[in-house]
Formats: structure tokens, C-alpha cells, sequence
């Protein structure tokens, strides 16, 4: 006995399901026509959630990227109007040095000292307001750590200078550099490690001085020195002298020193052997033929304003060509020492400019990277997706086609 079963599909259901399928087909043909037009193939996150999650990532990465070129472009501005104006500073120093040089000219009268004085006072204002410039935000380039709106003021009474900003200089990261440089390294000087001394004969004397030298920074204290000379023997070829220092904190101690060793040639050394005999850590010679009664001031320059000061007011003072060439010896051993101070953090400024040229390359590779892995996460394969949107097209018109003709189909239409 055999059974058969008998299916039956209701002409509804039939056009429903083509319905659909056709309604399917145009999503399809829609997006892959939004696809096209755009050439990304994430049309909503739903379509691909890896892809619009990378694509997400490289985005924000990329963002970040050009935050950090941004600040990194500020710091660079920054640092290249600081190298900018050390170089300016470099020349105006080097116009002081050749003025003090000038000055030292045996024919120059006392009014043509005065003269030449007054040219590097004002050379000396100018050094002042290139170290207290500003960037285009109106932030100081030589600040430091600190944001001293004006980091160098000057002078007291007593021909000092200070800085008011924070001594040091951010470091740089992988990213960026700093935005300022240490004003204190390039403008204020320490007299353990620069040795930068202005020493003043009193009038009327015929003694000469050497700059002073260091011999054992550790020794050095940054103390005033005062030497008056006590006793002289030509005959003997000795001097004495004490020497009377003040410390920072003010404190005065004296102490007496020789006879010491005197020739016509070479004059005497102050030193501090034996101990206690001389200046400590340092070392200056004296020439010339000494009297009872001769002093000479040693005072340390706090800065590199104080040393163009100190020069000003060394030549204009200066009774006579002896007193001149003191001036002008001590004037120009200071400016060398000053320039050095200042062309090294003008090096350290050429330094981070380098530094800021290769975060610049890094920068751009990362971006290209970044914009490599969007493009990979999101761009369509044009070829792939047109041969699909033909295939689609196919697709859909034979289903149009196919469905017009079932719909003639009716058992009406055979009743009939």
C-alpha cells in the first residue's frame, strides 16, 4: 500500500517570500551602491564591527598624533626665537668686547673712556631686554622651569642682578621638547665654576692684576676679597699684604700673608699656599711696584649684566692709562667667559631644534602608518565591489522577471 502526501503552499505565502527576497536584494544593491559613492565599506558599524573598531583607533591615534605636532610646533617657534635672540645676544657682547679692547688705547683721554663707557651701558641695557624676551604667547624664553614674566631684574646698589625665574629646563620626551631655556646657565654666572671676577686697583697705584684663575673649584665660595698691601722690601724682594674676605652671608675674617716672594718682572702671586695665605680655590698675580698702603677689590660677577656693568663703570672710572689697562685686562677676560656661557646654551638650543626636526619625521611616519590602517579597516576594494554590485543587479532583475511570471500564474486563469 502506498501513501502520498500531497504539499501545499498558499499563493500568499509564495508572494511574500519573493517580496522579500526582492526587498533583501535592494538593501543589498543599496548598499553596495553607498559603498561605491563613498568608497568606504563600513556603512554602519553593524556592517563590519572589526573594521569600524580599527578604523576608530587609527582615527583617534591620528588625532593625538596632531595634538602632539601642534604643541611640538609651539615648543619649536619657542626654542628658535630663543637661539634667535642668544645669537643677537652673542653680537652684542662681542660689539662690548671690541669697545672695552678700544678703550684700552694709551691715547684716549679720560672723556673719550667716558664715551666709550656710555656705549656699553647702553650695549649692556640691550643684552637686558633680549634675556627678558618673550614669545609670540608672551612667555619668557629664557624663564626656565619657572613663568617669571620678567626673569632677569637689575641692577641693585650694588651693581647685582638676579633671576627671578626656576633654573633648569624641562626635558625633552619622545614626543616633545621644551618651550624654554634655562636663563640661569645662559646669563648668571657661579663663581666655582666660572671664576668670573672683577678686581679694581684703588688710585693712585701702579699695580696691575691678572684675571683671576681657579685651582680647586671646591674651594671656592663665592666671597669678596679685599688685599692691602702692609709691607714691601725691594731690596729683599718681598712683599706682604692681608687680605680681608666677606663671605655671601656677610661675614668678614682677615688674615695676613708674607713676606712673600716680589721680582720687578713678574710682581707676586696671591694663591692660598700655605694655607689660609690667599684667596681659596683661586689664584691671581699682581705686577707692578707695590707701596704700603695699596688696595685691591675682588668681588665675584654674579651675571653676565653685572660683568658688562662693572666693565662700564671700570673705564669710565679709570684716572689714567694704568688704571685703563686694568679695566680693560679684567673686561675682556669677564665678556670671553660670558660669551662661553652664552654660546653654550645657544648649542643646547640648536640641540633641541635637532631633537624637535627628528620628533617632526617620526610624527609624519606615524601618521602614515596610522592613515595606512584606516584605509586598510575601512577603504572598499572598488574592482571587487562593482563585480558584486553587477552580480546583484543580475540577480535582482532575473527575480523581478521571474516573479512577473509567477504571478500570472492563477488556477482562475485556467478556469477561465
Amino acid at each position: 500500500m502506498s501513501t502520498s502526501s500531497l504539499t501545499r503552499l498558499g499563493t500568499a505565502d509564495a508572494y511574500g517570500a519573493v517580496v522579500q527576497n526582492l526587498e533583501t536584494r535592494q538593501t543589498t544593491l543599496s548598499q553596495l551602491q553607498q559603498v561605491i559613492s563613498s568608497g568606504n565599506k563600513i556603512t554602519t558599524p553593524a556592517s563590519d564591527p572589526t573594521g569600524a573598531a580599527q578604523a576608530e583607533r587609527a582615527l583617534t591615534r591620528i588625532a593625538r598624533i596632531a595634538t602632539e605636532q601642534r604643541a611640538l610646533n609651539a615648543q619649536t617657534t619657542s626654542i628658535t626665537a630663543a637661539e634667535s635672540t642668544l645669537s643677537d645676544v652673542t653680537s652684542a657682547l662681542q660689539q662690548i668686547r671690541d669697545l672695552v679692547a678700544g678703550a684700552g688705547n694709551a691715547t684716549y683721554t679720560s672723556a673719550q673712556r667716558q664715551t666709550v663707557s656710555q656705549q656699553i651701558t647702553n650695549l649692556g641695557q640691550q643684552v637686558l631686554n633680549l634675556a627678558n624676551t618673550t614669545d609670540s604667547s608672551g612667555q619668557p624664553l629664557f624663564a626656565g622651569l619657572g613663568s617669571a614674566l620678567q626673569p632677569f631684574v637689575g641692577p641693585s646698589s650694588s651693581s647685582s642682578y638676579t633671576f627671578n625665574g626656576l633654573p633648569g629646563t624641562a626635558a625633552s620626551s619622545a614626543y616633545s621638547i621644551p618651550g624654554a631655556l634655562d636663563g640661569q646657565s645662559a646669563f648668571m654666572l657661579q663663581a666655582s665654576s666660572d671664576a668670573s671676577y672683577n678686581v679694581q686697583v684703588a688710585s693712585p697705584s701702579t699695580l696691575n692684576t691678572s684675571p683671576v684663575t681657579l685651582t680647586d673649584s671646591t674651594q671656592v665660595n663665592g666671597s669678596s676679597y679685599s688685599l692691602k698691601v702692609t709691607g714691601f722690601d725691594a731690596t729683599a724682594g718681598t712683599v706682604s699684604y692681608d687680605l680681608t674676605e666677606t663671605t655671601p652671608s656677610g661675614g668678614v675674617s682677615t688674615t695676613s700673608a708674607g713676606p712673600i716672594p716680589w721680582t720687578a718682572t713678574g710682581g707676586f702671586s696671591v694663591t692660598n699656599v700655605p694655607l689660609g695665605s690667599g684667596m681659596p680655590g683661586l689664584s691671581m698675580t699682581v705686577s707692578g711696584t707695590p707701596s704700603v698702603g695699596d688696595t685691591i677689590s675682588v668681588d665675584p660677577n654674579s651675571s653676565v649684566f653685572s660683568t658688562i656693568s662693572n666693565a662700564a663703570t671700570s673705564i669710565a672710572n679709570a684716572a689714567n692709562s694704568t688704571a685703563a689697562t686694568q679695566a680693560v685686562t679684567q673686561a675682556l677676560h669677564n665678556i670671553d667667559i660670558s660669551l662661553a656661557r652664552v654660546s653654550n646654551v645657544q648649542g643646547q638650543a640648536g640641540n633641541l631644534l635637532n631633537v624637535a626636526t627628528n620628533i617632526s619625521s617620526t610624527n609624519d611616519s606615524r601618521t602614515t602608518q596610522q592613515q595606512t590602517n584606516l584605509s586598510n579597516a575601512q577603504d572598499a576594494n572598488m574592482v571587487q565591489t562593482i563585480s558584486l554590485l553587477q552580480n546583484q543587479q543580475t540577480g535582482y532583475q532575473a527575480a523581478l522577471q521571474s516573479y512577473a511570471q509567477i504571478q500570472k500564474l492563477s488556477l482562475f486563469t485556467y478556469i477561465g
